[in-house]
């Protein structure tokens, strides 16, 4: 317990389970390589429900998830490693399931006076035909998402109420929970936390109909931008609606936060991520980067505050 951080030796979990797990691989190589690069004791460890071996590791100080989606961010892993008293980045695990669930996280942003987007939710008796009357009420074009799932996995725009209907049961179908969001047209934004700290604002220009799984992981012909938006107090407002959501769902270490930015200048918050990737395309260490903390730095940064945190309690 009194090491201090140079003497930390640091596992990183990563895969997992969920849709996801590609994802979760890449990020957890890339932290493995960037705390090796730093000089940190480090391994890389392919964790599932099913292969918990890591965790008996005594010779582990902190573990840095790296995992993303169901088993990663929705605050399994974490009560598991609260059990156990364990030492790990990222929010705890009730702070995780209320972030993962869409619903759970827009009812504390509603709460923090933020902006959300009109929504419904699909139940399990719900007919085409109804659902198409309430959508009818709700807007005139509708995002369509999963409750629990990250990385856009499920989601659709779809132009009309009875293409909604019937797509929206169909996501129901296959995720189990599922709502509809009145569309908001606008900007891409996002906007990283570390350690409290907000970082700079990034603008996603995607070639496809929306940043959906492919263009956050596959397609080079995603634009990120920096200093989009000429207007100041917009984006320290943007930063402070980031931070907001960050302590509202009681997150820690890191999280990014996405929004759409409407054309009279209107934030509306989509959802926040407790757990952001660390790929070629991820966006909360370029935006670090650009904060003139390069990865190494970052991922030590992260590392150490879990840590000392850690110790904290235990004092």
């Amino acid at each position: 317990m009194n090491k201090t951080t140079e003497q930390l030796k640091i596992a990183v979990l990563a895969g997992g389970v969920g849709a996801e797990r590609e994802v979760s691989l890449q990020s957890g190589k890339n932290i493995y390589n960037a705390l090796l690069e730093g000089g940190v004791d480090v391994v890389l460890s392919d964790i599932t429900q099913e292969d918990l071996r890591i965790l008996d590791d005594a010779s582990i100080d902190v573990f840095f998830l790296a995992l993303h989606g169901q088993f990663g961010e929705d605050g399994r892993l974490q009560k598991i490693l609260e059990d156990r008293d364990l030492c790990f980045t990222g929010a705890g695990s009730e702070a995780s399931r209320k972030s993962f669930d869409k619903l759970l996280s827009k009812q504390a942003f509603f709460h923090a006076h933020l902006p959300i987007a009109k929504h419904l939710i699909v139940q399990s008796d719900d007919t085409p035909e109804y659902l198409e009357k309430q959508l009818g009420k709700l807007a005139d074009k509708f995002v369509i998402k999963p409750l629990k799932q990250g990385s856009s996995v499920g989601i659709e725009i779809i132009e009309d109420a009875a293409t909604a209907a019937a797509s929206a049961l169909a996501c129901f179908q296959r995720y189990g929970d599922c709502m509809v969001e009145e569309f908001i047209a606008g900007r891409e934004i996002t906007v990283g936390i570390v350690n409290g700290m907000p970082m700079p604002l990034i603008e996603i220009r995607s070639k496809t109909a929306f940043y959906d799984y492919h263009a956050k992981y596959v397609d080079d012909a995603t634009e990120y931008l920096f200093d989009t938006i000429r207007d100041n107090r917009l984006v320290a407002d943007i930063q402070q609606a980031a931070l907001t959501c960050f302590q509202e769902l009681g997150c820690r270490h890191l999280s990014r936060v996405d929004f759409i930015l409407t054309e009279g200048g209107v934030p509306y918050i989509l959802e926040i991520n407790t757990l952001p990737g660390f790929t070629s395309h991820s966006l909360l260490p370029m935006a670090a980067r650009k904060a003139g903390i390069p990865t190494p730095a970052l991922c030590r940064q992260i590392a150490e505050a879990a840590w000392n945190e850690y110790k904290q309690c235990k004092m």
